[in-house]
């Protein structure tokens, strides 16, 4: 399957059978992030939150209360 990073347009090749790939055929709202923009995209949220000034809000729901 080819797919195309949203970021820097690269286009890679992912196996078709893979969990990556049924994600994105089944699901439209996914999108594909080639290793490099993933890795460049978390080494920089990581330097966010060490600085301190930087949260993460995540909800703290659980499945009972949806």
């Amino acid at each position: 399957m080819r797919v195309q990073c949203v970021l820097c347009d690269r286009i890679d090749t992912i196996d078709d059978e893979s969990l990556l790939a049924k994600r994105l055929r089944n699901r439209p709202i996914h999108t594909y992030m080639c290793e490099e923009c993933y890795q460049r995209i978390a080494e920089k949220t990581k330097a966010r939150l060490a600085t301190g000034k930087f949260r993460i809000y995540r909800s703290n729901l659980t499945n009972d209360e949806w």
